[in-house]
């Protein structure tokens, strides 16, 4: 029976790694739930599963939960705060720990999980592109094992060649690997007029034609700095230096990553675009379980497209990929102001094409540290986010 602690229960990821547990519950149990703000979908949540424990992020909303799960006699422990979510990632009752909490908030949880050995489910990018070397030199001195939960990283995890070990950076991208190809959607603007990208709003941006995602990942799917972020992410899973990681729009969201060999070989994951399948994987490693999702019927694909991203129209993925080859803390001004700039665009104060505009101006205004501490990490983190709120404040007038 494997403990898992859910950090984000309440987001898509939390939703699907749940319904994946219900699946197989001689398999699995809960030990933890996580959320912010949503109280009542996480009592709902702790009703169901029965969790030891629950983390929300402040004292109000840990009255609220507490109060709710008191009437329906449910006796799981109400804790909130960073420091809590840290103790529910590192527990020594857990086994595995969802990293499933969206932007630079999830880096400190994932990390103390990583530095606890524990087997680390990656669906927080944030933690390999603010602090990829750090995150990755807890995790082999822990002997934590890491899984990557984007379905692209899933793919090309299931793709790449294994030499035994226990994680992915043994999954090495020099051993006969030529190139890695991240797949991409494109979102809801690839064939739209670029001129009227402008007049972009948030709806919009927030349905994608394939995927069912949070807000914040849906607007960064539509600007395609989600793909960038996953460029920096592959580069520490995997190895791989930025000239030989490639993006291939890919509308049809079937294939979901590829791995090109130096013998002219190709091996692609292809499957429904549903993340239960990379959530199924990851728990199950190297075993395979059911996910709920239905098979994948290639007599039913009429067409599989592919394209080279337009920089243009995506801006921001010329930006991630001028991050990484940047390095130290250029990966985290470029996260920190992303975050800053697509909060400003859902809450209506700047326009969809000046998202990249405020992450560009602030990635070149700031000093490039070196990502060697994660105090380092977090003092440029937040300096990237002033000056986001500053250049967002200028074009707001």
């Amino acid at each position: 029976m494997q403990r898992i602690t859910i950090l984000g229960a309440t987001g898509s990821i939390g939703v699907s790694t749940l319904d994946v547990l219900a699946r197989h519950p001689e398999r699995y149990s809960v030990y933890a739930l996580s959320a912010h703000s949503r109280v009542d979908e996480l009592a709902a949540q702790c009703i169901a599963h029965r969790p030891q424990r629950a983390v929300v992020g402040t004292a109000e909303a840990a009255g609220r939960l507490a109060a709710l799960l008191r009437a329906a006699n449910v006796g799981t422990e109400v804790e909130y705060g960073e420091a809590a979510l840290c103790a529910i990632s590192s527990a020594p009752e857990v086994d595995s720990v969802m990293a499933a909490i969206v932007g630079a908030a999830g880096l400190a949880p994932t990390l103390a999980a990583a530095r606890a050995g524990k087997k680390i489910l990656l669906a927080n990018k944030e933690a390999l592109v603010m602090s990829g070397q750090l995150f990755m030199d807890a995790v082999a001195e822990s002997g934590a094992i890491l899984l990557p939960i984007d379905s692209e990283h899933n793919a090309i995890f299931q793709a790449m060649p294994q030499f035994g070990g226990r994680t992915p950076a043994v999954r090495d991208a020099s051993a006969g690997v030529a190139k890695i190809l991240l797949t991409a959607s494109g979102g809801p603007f690839l064939t739209r007029d670029v001129a009227t990208l402008e007049d972009v709003t948030p709806e919009q941006a927030c349905k994608h034609p394939n995927w069912s995602m949070g807000r914040k990942i849906s607007v960064d799917s539509a600007t395609m700095m989600n793909k960038g972020l996953e460029v920096i992410e592959a580069h520490w899973l995997f190895g791989a230096p930025a000239d030989r990681i490639e993006v291939v729009i890919h509308p049809q969201s079937v294939i979901h990553s590829m791995v090109s060999y130096v013998d002219g070989s190709v091996l692609a994951q292809l499957g429904n675009p549903d993340m239960r399948t990379p959530i199924a994987h990851a728990l199950a490693y190297p075993e395979r379980i059911a996910s709920g999702v239905a098979q994948l019927d290639i007599t039913e694909i009429a067409t599989l497209q592919f394209h080279r991203p337009d920089y243009a129209r995506f801006p921001c993925l010329a930006l991630a990929f001028d991050a990484l080859r940047a390095g130290g803390t250029a990966p985290a001004l470029l996260n920190a102001a992303n975050e800053v700039a697509v909060q400003a665009f859902l809450d209506r104060q700047i326009g969809f094409r000046q998202i990249d505009r405020v992450i560009a101006q602030v990635v070149e205004q700031l000093p490039h540290g070196a990502a060697d501490s994660i105090e380092a990490v977090m003092a440029q983190d937040a300096a990237a986010r002033a000056a986001a709120e500053r250049c967002i404040g200028q074009l707001a007038r």
